[in-house]
């Protein structure tokens, strides 16, 4: 296995911590790790991104140009990334704030309304957590309960009161990309098999 991940979003919205939780959660499963951040000219309201590598040999180089799967926060990372997922690869995105949908069809693409269902939870900040979820369950990179376990361990000591709700955000986001599994599948992928009678 080796993944590739981008997320990115506006300075604020967590997508250095989604990323930085998946890193940790593939460290305590025994598998080697990356994790870039990249800051826009300010830490909020400009724009932030990491780049997450996974894989289950040692990397030979963190820097990615066409990452196997993006999750993008924001229009403006939809914008950047959506060209640059590779053939085949995976776009999770915040149709809370991404009123559009995907434009290829070679590669996979959910659309997940994250603000909205953290709000449900109580805590639009918790957007980052649904969406690494949803990235979850369309990947199968790693069990939930990795990352919620990763949760237990790294999640800090001022954050603690929201870890209960981080949790319930991981779920919320995987059952929606689980419910609308039509969304993680190639449109050319369903016309190859609608072609081939299967």
């Amino acid at each position: 296995m080796h993944e590739e991940i981008i997320f990115s979003g506006f300075g604020g919205q967590g997508a250095l911590f989604a990323g930085q939780l998946l890193a940790y959660a593939a460290v305590d499963s025994g598998l080697h790790v990356t994790w870039i951040p990249s800051y826009g000219p300010e830490m909020r309201g400009g724009t932030a991104h990491c780049t997450v590598v996974v894989s289950d040999e040692p990397i030979g180089s963190p820097l990615v140009r066409r990452p196997a799967s993006a999750i993008t926060l924001n229009l403006p990372s939809f914008e950047k990334y959506e060209p640059l997922v590779r053939p085949g690869g995976l776009l999770v995105y915040n149709h809370s704030l991404i009123d559009r949908q995907a434009s290829r069809t070679d590669i996979r693409a959910v659309a997940v309304p994250a603000n909205d269902i953290a709000e449900q939870l109580g805590n639009v900040r918790q957007a980052n957590v649904v969406l690494l979820g949803a990235y979850l369950a369309a990947s199968n990179i790693l069990p939930l309960e990795a990352v919620a376990t990763a949760l237990d361990a790294h999640l800090p000591g001022r954050q603690r009161r929201f870890l209960e709700s981080n949790k319930e955000a991981l779920r919320r986001g995987a059952s929606h990309a689980i419910a609308n599994c039509e969304l993680a599948i190639p449109q050319s992928a369903i016309k190859n098999r609608q072609s081939h009678g299967s």
